[in-house]
């Protein structure tokens, strides 16, 4: 496998993060330069261990992953994009709105979006390829990524304003419904 290749394999997995990280941006979290790092950190180490992870795991158990796989990151992604659609139409003042760049909301995104990466990992035991160097570019690509895609939320956020939030949220439930409709279809 060349360069190349794991490079474009690591930019097509840096997509959901990056939307997520954009979303996170345009909803008026990711304002700060330690949210942005904590959001960009966290999808680069999740996205470059989940192969490891894969590779390791090998073909050993990959028929009962494989099975619920698109139905634990589609669950994962809906409940998150569905807590943040919910908030956005309940006005009372008791709404508490979670930081996707904190705690178990941040583990849950990340969690998500790298399930993909935990396939590829897979398929690369499979293919006998060295696991180092891709795990280390798709966490890179995907950190990078991150960073650059929080940049673009924060204009996106001026722009939108407080719907933005809706509008991550139908974001992140469109992302899972994806990942589900790939897997079944």
């Amino acid at each position: 496998m060349t360069i190349l290749e794991i490079i474009l394999i690591a930019t097509g997995l840096a997509m959901d993060a990056s939307a997520v990280s954009m979303t996170a941006a345009a909803a008026g979290y990711a304002q700060h330069v330690r949210q942005v790092f904590r959001l960009a950190f966290h999808f680069g180490l999740f996205q470059g261990v989940m192969p490891l992870i894969g590779w390791l795991l090998g073909s050993t158990v990959v028929s009962y992953i494989e099975k619920w796989d698109h139905w634990i990151a589609f669950g994962l992604l809906a409940v998150v994009g569905g807590r943040m659609v919910v908030s956005w139409f309940d006005k009372t003042e008791e709404t508490i709105r979670r930081d996707p760049t904190r705690g178990w909301t941040l583990i849950t995104l990340s969690i998500a979006t790298s399930i993909d990466a935990l396939a590829v990992g897979l398929s690369f035991s499979f293919l006998d390829v060295s696991i180092w160097l891709p795990c280390l570019l798709i966490g890179l690509i995907t950190f990078v990524l991150s960073i650059l895609a929080t940049q673009l939320g924060k204009v996106a956020g001026k722009l939108i304003g407080k719907g933005v939030e809706v509008f991550g949220g139908l974001i992140l439930l469109g992302i899972g419904l994806r990942i589900l409709y790939t897997h079944i279809y």
